[in-house]
């Protein structure tokens, strides 16, 4: 297959001024495979992990003394697949998300006859997961006791012992949630990731935050709070629900808010906290303060996050405010390709050190060393925030139950002008017995408090019936809406008003519809503030007025539709309307469904047109048949074909091409000369937009290929493209479901409704769909074979592939050194 070349040049790697990246060692993949994860030993030395294979410890060339070259070994005890290393309490512990050999778990591994290598392997923990979306990460708690785990949200939870979030689980959706539009991880419940700490033995196990989506890693500053970068779901680009890669202050009993397809979250839920800072698309993976590195103090307090997608690590400089943080964030380490997947300070030299790899891409470990002429000197601690975090702090000692005299100390705090203050005394409630501040609850004159202790009462006594069924207490139902109608949602202040808003959906989710009289006077209030001045108030407004079928609620929605600035905007008020089936006139429903075909020409994720058809099959079931009748040309209207939908041109075969025909001229074919229009031409031609998106045309049903160059190098785009077997995301593997009546079906799931599971059986045809009845599936197994056939590049010439790759590296840029003449 020719010489494999090295992992990224290091002078292709940027950095701010003054700072110097060095290559220890790129990575023989037939040998020592991709490196994912990295950790370091009391004495220095790095022990990483192949993703799909064994444990390596590191000893790197001293700085500064590149004579003595960096030494790599195999690690002898039978244990590797690692996506989380520590070394800590004289063991190396080891959290396994499974590649193929060993069992998703949390292991120790220690040396147990002092001859300096690791022998002994023990499971501590066995998780029951699935793919990218495992368990991750381990770190030391601050106490230095303690361990914490960090767990993605294909992982079930673990049986703990004790939680700091209150156990009173929920969807909380008022109206009925859209699974995603292509079927990803529909049917799995919140709270998504989680992250746990247990004691050094694996014993006893606490969960201290959930409701993240794939949280790879995390960290401490010298605080002692917790900071992770959870991951984005890039198919919900440019719809409303779609949150991009954010940092995120993990305080006690903190709930992100993950929920699947279109049910997540927004960030100004009272239930749930935002994050510090948005970063946008990505793939989150290995994380790290600066303490202990040998940098200017700027970039010693830095919380450095790792982006594998768009090769870059940034640098986040995370400013106090109040009892959390906000960030600036800077560019620290960017190239092409440069797939980060983990990033560590070595205290014993002050060194950082990162890796490159994952999914058998080309790996490379490297080294940062600041060369300039700032000081590098210990940087003082940032002790702003103090009072107000110890406040915060206070409050989180009684996220436990049995501790009656929080109600005291939690009280006045549930009116803080500070959102995590807030936060924390609603959850120290929400672990007491709720028949010691009921009534106190029931009778808070004050509106925030009112509101934040009404939704403290609803959670702690009511459970989401997708989650639990429960009896309800109808007459404590009744208090609570007596008590949210009492209040003047008119004199409450946009923030007030929209938790007043969520607290009333989760009274309506959990405890059930109001009486008749209780929703029609409900109803008059909120309609007679809509349309106002805040467009989310607005949006959340017209959700209850859908929810309580109120007739005003199809002319108010039809108008908050036209006055909508974005696609974002009108996407969520047509979602609110798609399940309202009171109000209507025949042109408001010509209108509504007129948007539709306006919507067609929008741009989205690969899930998007998916939603936008599911809200408009959900809003269906409004019409009668005359009114099909009436709205026909409407309702069949048909988009002018894109270059998706155009056919393949005919080709004639040229050659079964192997990876040796064509590796030996990558370097030399992809330096200039090549041509871009016939690149971009290919790209159609040979199908490749029928599956895959690059900038804002192509398909849904294979990864986005906008930003490929910033996690694969040529060659492995070269590999994929000729061998689309060797790796397969776990997002877009195909499924094959066996049925009782031993029939099998092979593809993806596009969408579940009820118990029917509708699966694609041709990439290149999105109608060619199955439909199977769930309740006669045996089994459903992931597909070991790529939905992306082999042989698409062997009707195109030498000359054409390296066109077709330069055209898929560029970004899209045309002026890229590639198309120099």
């Amino acid at each position: 297959m020719g010489k494999e070349p090295p992992a990224t040049d290091p002078a292709k790697i940027k950095t701010p001024k003054g700072f110097k990246v060095e290559l220890l060692h790129s990575v023989p993949a037939a040998m020592e495979g991709s490196w994912v994860n990295l950790c370091a030993d009391l004495k220095g030395r790095l022990i990483v992990s192949d993703q799909y294979g064994s444990l390596y410890r590191v000893t790197p060339s001293p700085v500064g003394n590149s004579k003595i070259p960096t030494k790599v070994e195999k690690i002898p005890a039978d244990i590797g697949e690692a996506q989380g290393l520590l070394w800590a309490f004289d063991s190396l512990y080891v959290v396994v998300n499974k590649g193929g050999k060993y069992d998703h778990g949390f292991y120790r591994v220690r040396d147990t006859n002092g001859d300096d290598q690791l022998d002994e392997v023990t499971q501590l923990q066995k998780f029951t997961a699935g793919g990218e979306h495992g368990p991750h990460a381990v770190l030391l708690a601050p106490d230095g006791k303690n361990l914490i785990v960090v767990i993605g949200n294909q992982t079930k939870r673990v049986d703990y012992k004790t939680t700091r979030v209150p156990p009173r689980w929920g969807e909380d959706h008022l109206l009925p949630r859209m699974p995603d539009g292509r079927g990803f991880m529909a049917g799995v419940l919140g709270p998504g990731g989680t992250i746990y700490k247990v004691d050094p033995d694996g014993k006893n196990w606490e969960i201290l935050g959930v409701g993240f989506r794939n949280e790879f890693d995390a960290a401490f500053n010298r605080q002692g709070e917790l900071f992770t970068y959870d991951a984005d779901m890039e198919w919900d680009f440019n719809t409303p629900w779609y949150r991009p890669t954010r940092v995120c202050h993990v305080t006690s009993g903190a709930e992100f808010g993950w929920r699947n397809g279109a049910g997540k979250w927004p960030s100004y839920y009272p239930d749930s906290l935002p994050g510090v800072v948005d970063i946008g698309p990505g793939s989150p993976t290995g994380v790290s303060f600066g303490y202990g590195a040998k940098f200017p103090a700027k970039y010693q307090n830095a919380f450095f996050i790792c982006d594998w997608s768009y090769g870059k690590m940034y640098a986040t400089h995370l400013i106090p405010t109040g009892s959390t943080y906000k960030a600036e964030v800077e560019e620290f380490v960017s190239g092409s390709p440069l797939p980060l997947t983990d990033v560590i300070i070595n205290p014993t030299d002050g060194a950082m050190y990162f890796t490159i790899g994952g999914r058998k891409t080309k790996s490379g470990l490297y080294r940062v060393t600041y060369q300039g002429e700032e000081s590098t000197g210990p940087s003082r601690p940032d002790t702003r925030g103090e009072e107000d975090r110890a406040v915060r702090k206070r409050l989180e000692s009684f996220h436990a139950p049995g501790k009656p005299e929080a109600v005291a100390i939690a009280w006045p705090q549930l009116g803080s002008p500070d959102r995590f203050i807030r936060f924390a005394a609603r959850v120290a409630l929400e672990h007491q017995d709720p028949s010691l501040w009921q009534d106190k609850a029931l009778g808070e004159k004050d509106p925030r408090k009112a509101i934040y202790a009404l939704l403290g009462l609803i959670r702690a006594t009511a459970s989401d019936p997708q989650h639990q069924i429960q009896e309800v207490n109808q007459e404590l139902k009744g208090k609570i809406l007596s008590a949210l109608l009492a209040l003047d949602f008119s004199k409450l202040g946009d923030e007030d008003q929209l938790d007043y808003l969520r607290t009333l959906s989760i009274a309506f989710v959990r405890m059930g519809a109001p009486e008749e009289k209780d929703g029609l006077a409900l109803a008059k209030k909120l309609d007679a503030a809509l349309p106002g001045k805040n467009k989310t108030v607005n949006s959340d407004i017209l959700q209850v007025l859908v929810y309580l079928q109120y007739p005003s609620a199809a002319a108010k929605g039809i108008a908050l539709l036209g006055l909508a600035a974005t696609q974002e905007d009108q996407m969520e008020v047509a979602r609110a309307l798609r399940m309202l089936r009171a109000g209507w006139t025949a042109p408001l429903k010509k209108e509504y469904f007129s948007w539709f075909n306006k919507a067609t020409g929008y741009k989205g994720g690969m899930s998007f047109t998916n939603f936008i058809e599911n809200i408009k099959r959900d809003g269906l079931a409004m019409l009668m048949d005359h009114d099909k009748v009436e709205l026909k040309e409407i309702l069949e209207f048909k988009p002018v074909a894109t270059a998706t939908a155009l056919p393949a041109v005919k080709r004639d075969f040229v050659k079964q091409w192997k990876m040796d025909d064509l590796v030996g001229k990558l370097e030399s074919g992809l330096k200039k000369g090549r041509n871009f229009e016939k690149g971009q031409r290919l790209f159609a031609e040979a199908r490749c937009i029928a599956c895959h998106r690059y900038g804002n045309d192509g398909g849904a049903l294979g990864p986005d290929l906008t930003g490929v160059a910033g996690r694969f190098s040529p060659r492995d785009l070269l590999e994929s493209t000729l061998d689309p077997n060797k790796v397969i995301s776990d997002q877009y593997a195909g499924v094959v479901i066996a049925t009782d009546d031993g029939k099998l079906v092979a593809g993806r799931i596009i969408n579940l409704s009820g118990n029917n599971i509708m699966v694609n059986t041709d990439m290149f045809n999105p109608a060619a769909v199955t439909n199977v009845d769930h309740r006669k599936v045996e089994s459903i197994n992931i597909s070991k074979v790529s939905m992306m056939p082999a042989g698409l590049a062997d009707t195109l010439k030498e000359e054409e592939i390296l066109d077709l790759l330069a055209f898929m590296l560029s970004r899209g840029d045309n002026k890229s050194p590639m198309f120099a003449k």
